[in-house]
């Protein structure tokens, strides 16, 4: 791999001093011919002027094809010596105006009016259903930057959407190869019901199919729409209540065949590191330990096994044992192109990626293929076809327990094989590197193929059109492992799951364009169908003679169990749209969908109804703003809607039983038990939504942007109820609760310098969400058992407050019996002298109060540097790698996280001896900013690509997660690691830092 980049880099350095010596002997050609002929010159002048006839100033003007040019005074105006030749040809150049040629001809004085560039008003826009143009546009619709899916070397797209998209918050608790960002939009809406974003990719849905973001190749993508606002997402109706993604992949277009490859190699390492005390950290740790608990030293070690490689001076870094070099690579090909009436776009990818901590692995196959085809001049019928394979197999080392080992722990066994247990007798926690002795498989394929037929109608129903769609996608899944004798498995155990998921989803939609004078108008139909099929069936067995058979023998196991599952989800929808505009000024949207769902029950109706109104004002277009010097864009947008949520999953409105195997004399039976509780009365959860915003530009759009004012509120929360233990049940589902989201975001995007080779660019998104329960079970009444308060964020931590550690000489008799030093202290918040579980209150929340981002993007000629900084703020975060209860002697700590002592004094750290008794859970300031990634590339010339005989080549250089600044003690104040006690240690991962080369080449 470093023999490749290193003949790439001579290859660079070798074109471009080739272009270098083509420059220097045109140079010397040039003065051999004014040796023979001397050219004549001549001045120009002239004024660059906008479309009112105002002067432009600082304006770049240049001679095509040579090095001269100058730049216009305060007034426009501009003085210019050229060759005396009828073939010169001036270029004009000014932020917020279209790039301008003209040719001098024989004139001396060249005025140029500049048209403003209205591109981005132009920029026609996804919205679900259609597209319209932006300054159309009367709902809350981000786009996805461009160059963040197109420069970012990610595995999931949301990652590179990852706190560039205001109102958008993705968080990445898990650098698990394969794993996938969580993504919320405007805040969490229910309380117990997924609040993700529904996902759909080329207008058929990719949620609620049992597929994933991580089946889209982010190569395959050309454009990426987040809806935000009930104008926008009310025409997905029950989908929309928590935002929609869409997403575009890429089509062919007409011309002669482009051919596109690209590659990105890198490596993965730590992006920190908290690390395990070293031997003589470990041994003074012991002895503390043994001081303050009051215990006499008879070992160096806590455990006998330890001995040996103590009293041989060797240690063991485990967390160098279990962890290694990361590596990703990715190859990807595609061929696009087409005919005025067949485009095609053909695609291949592939992903490998080797984590940091040994046996965890990722791979991806992706192929795509998008076709259409123009049939008659009334009819276009397409296809977009992919196919997706992610494997996750191997069995994996276990990053908890590498971080808890003692370093004199013994590795392996005399005869090669690992220890169980490195620090015996102490069995609490095993070898980390069993997990490579297991057997494992995990994959999935996504098999989708989605078609379109696309009617257009003529002559007196011109503007009326007619399309359907037709999705189908078939996932099976398989997951089997077999832990043996050597991973601590005695007796042998397999387990072995198989599923399949079918979706179908049929749309109709018919459209209508009209425009007359200065009115447009444009109408939206539907009618859809969506099914879901799912089935799965699992095996376990345990007793096997022998584990070499594994899981492909699951019948040879002494007991066996299996279960089985199946269900099926249906949605019929049918929706209207209206969209109107007078002269370009006055917008007016208006949609309606009726969606029924095969998930309520029989006492209600299955169907409900979100309608949305939104108004739109470009005034920039008024007669008064005409003479307007400074504002280039101008537009106020209003919308309210209801949109809803099933968020319950199927059959939970019916009363269901568990099958359970009970002994009865003597004999193993199978039997029934209370399951699920139905309520046949449950209804949709709905959002209500406003929302204001203003689109701006000003400066000649130097600086342009948005800024949105959202407030929803939630009803009919599905909540699930307890219940009094003698019913039989825990709990039902009910519509109870109300929350309401309020939060501001803005975008902002400047220009800040362009000037000749130079230019730089700035974007800064922000937004700040409240979240916040207004009701729960109509009483307006908090409940505790459930954390959850009324007029509090969903997610809070309750907890004590932390006022220090009691010292040497302080008596906690009163306030505190029990407690030592050495111990926490807490704040008596009630005053009654006693700390009691009435002295607990809300430390913070887990989601963060305000969120943003900031991107500088230079140019310089050929090269181009990028750099995005993440911010995320006012969160608070229980910190498990704080809390060890009694766990401290029989297990190594972090050396940053330290204890305390008579002598240190700590006043945040307790001792050794502390064993937690309130269960405090040390909650800690979790915001952070981070520079989240750095790109640098170059884009070769065209000389330099002509002698290479391609139509494009760049070669960058990319970083992620270079370095974040936080008080956060631990891994990272993102990751979802620390589980212990829960039994799951599969997230136990750190978040990575890479870095990354990689090159882009199209043939011509």
């Amino acid at each position: 791999m470093k023999i490749k980049w290193l003949l790439l880099c001579s290859l660079v350095l070798s074109m471009e001093n080739l272009q270098a010596n083509n420059l220097v002997a045109n140079s010397t050609n040039a003065k051999s011919t004014l040796g023979a002929y001397t050219l004549k010159e001549k001045t120009i002048t002239g004024q660059i002027t906008d479309e009112k006839g105002e002067g432009l100033p600082g304006a770049s003007v240049a001679v095509k094809g040579t090095s001269i040019g100058t730049n216009t005074d305060s007034k426009g105006n501009f003085t210019l010596k050229i060759d005396d030749s009828k073939e010169a040809v001036i270029v004009v150049t000014y932020v917020g105006f279209t790039t301008q040629e003209t040719t001098v001809g024989g004139r001396s004085v060249v005025n140029i009016q500049l048209k403003a560039d209205t591109k981005s008003l132009d920029e026609v826009v996804v919205v679900g259903y259609g597209t319209q143009k932006r300054s159309d546009i009367t709902g809350s619709v981000a786009s996805v930057p461009k160059n963040r899916l197109s420069q970012l070397p990610v595995t999931n797209v949301m990652q590179a959407v990852q706190g560039s998209v205001a109102g958008v918050n993705v968080s990445q608790s898990s650098s698990v190869p394969g794993s996938e960002p969580s993504t919320i939009v405007r805040g969490q809406n229910s309380i117990n019901a997924s609040s993700g974003p529904f996902v759909v990719v080329d207008g058929i849905p990719l949620s609620k199919t049992g597929g994933s973001l991580n089946d889209i190749n982010p190569n395959d993508i050309e454009s990426m729409e987040i809806l935000k606002d009930a104008s926008a997402v009310a025409i997905y109706g029950t989908n929309g209540a928590n935002g929609v993604i869409l997403i575009t992949t890429k089509r062919g277009k007409t011309g002669k065949p482009s051919i596109r490859y690209s590659n990105y190699t890198g490596i993965e390492d730590f992006s920190h590191v908290l690390r395990p005390r070293n031997g003589a950290e470990y041994l003074q740790k012991y002895k503390d330990y043994l001081s303050q608990t009051g215990q006499t030293q008879t070992s160096p070690v806590p455990n006998y096994n330890e001995l040996t490689n103590y009293n041989k001076g060797i240690e063991t870094d485990w967390l160098g044992l279990a962890s290694q070099t990361g590596i990703m690579q990715n190859h990807n090909l595609s061929i696009s192109g087409g005919t005025p009436n067949i485009k095609y776009f053909i695609g291949g990818d592939y992903l490998n990626q080797k984590g940091v901590i040994k046996g965890y692995q990722y791979q991806r196959i992706s192929f795509r293929s998008n076709l259409d085809i123009n049939v008659t001049d009334f009819l276009t019928v397409g296809t977009s076809l992919f196919i997706n394979n992610n494997n996750y197999d191997g069995g994996r080392t276990n990053l908890l327990n590498a971080s808890a080992m003692s370093p004199y722990g013994q590795i392996y066994n005399t005869d090669g094989t690992y220890t169980i247990y490195p620090m015996f007798p102490e069995q609490l926690y095993t070898n980390p590197m069993l997990g490579l002795t297991t057997s494992r498989v995990d994959g999935n394929t996504n098999l989708n193929g989605n078609a379109y037929g696309e009617i257009k109608f003529g002559g007196k129903l011109k503007g009326l059109k007619y399309r359907m769609n037709l999705g189908y996608s078939f996932i099976p899944k398989h997951a089997g492992s077999y832990t043996g004798r050597q991973a601590n498995d005695l007796l042998g155990t397999a387990n072995s799951f198989y599923s399949q998921t079918n979706s179908f989803t049929l749309e109709n939609i018919l459209s209508y364009t009209k425009d007359w004078d200065k009115h447009h108008l444009d109408l939206t139909a539907l009618y859809s169908a969506q099914q879901r099929e799912y089935n799965e069936a699992s095996a376990r067995a345990t007793g096997f003679v022998n584990d070499e058979l594994g899981f492909n023998s699951i019948g040879a196991g002494a007991t066996q169990s299996s279960s089985s599952y199946a269900d099926r989800y249906g949605l019929n929808s049918q929706m209207l749209r209206v969209n109107y505009s007078y002269d370009s000024r006055y917008l007016f949207t208006v949609t309606a969908r009726r969606d029924g769902s095969s998930v309520f029950g029989a006492n209600t109706s299955k169907y409900g109804l979100f309608p949305s109104v939104a108004l739109g004002w470009n005034i920039m277009n008024e007669n008064f703003m005409k003479n307007n010097r400074i504002v280039n864009n101008l537009k106020l947008r209003l919308s309210v809607g209801k949109s809803g949520n099933e968020a319950i999953s199927v059959y939970r409105t019916i009363t269901t039983n568990n099958i359970v195997r009970e002994p009865f004399n003597g004999l193993s039976t199978i039997g029934a038990v209370a399951g699920n509780l139905g309520n046949g009365n449950l209804q949709w959860e709905t959002t209500l939504s406003r929302n204001i915003g203003v689109d701006f530009g000003i400066f000649n759009n130097r600086i342009n942007g948005s800024l949105e004012l959202y407030k929803n509120n939630t009803t009919g929360i599905l909540l699930q109820r307890s219940l009094p233990i003698v019913t039989g049940y825990y709990n039902v589902f009910d519509n109870l609760g109300e929350t309401s989201n309020t939060g501001i975001e803005l975008t902002l995007n400047t220009r800040n310098v362009t000037k000749g080779d130079f230019k730089w660019e700035t974007t800064v998104v922000f937004a700040s969400n409240q979240n916040k329960i207004v009701d729960l079970y109509g009483d307006k009444k908090d409940d505790l058992g459930n954390r959850w308060f009324i007029g509090q964020p969903i997610s809070v931590i309750y907890d004590y407050k932390l006022a220090g550690v009691w010292q040497k000489g302080e008596d906690a008799s009163k306030q505190d019996p029990g407690a030592v030093a050495g111990d926490l202290k807490f704040t008596d918040v009630n005053g009654d002298g006693k700390i009691t579980a009435e002295d607990r209150i809300i430390l913070g929340q887990t989601a963060p109060k305000w969120t943003g981002g900031l991107t500088n993007t230079f140019h310089y000629k050929n090269f181009h540097l990028n750099v995005f900084i993440q911010t995320v703020q006012g969160l608070t975060r229980n910190n498990n790698d704080l809390t060890y209860a009694d766990e401290t002697g029989k297990r190594n700590t972090p050396i940053d996280v330290g204890y305390w002592t008579a002598e240190n004094m700590s006043q945040t750290r307790p001792s050794l001896a502390y064993k937690n008794p309130k269960g405090y859970g040390y909650a800690s300031d979790a915001s952070f900013t981070r520079i989240k990634d750095v790109t640098l590339s170059y884009v070769f010339t065209p000389t330099i690509l002509d002698k290479l005989g391609l139509g494009g080549l760049t070669v960058y250089a990319s970083g992620r997660n270079l370095y974040t600044f936080t008080n956060w003690i631990g891994w990272d104040p993102e990751s979802s690691q620390s589980q212990r006690g829960s039994g799951d240690w599969t997230n136990n991962y750190p978040l990575t830092r890479q870095l990354v080369l990689g090159l882009n080449i199209s043939l011509k």
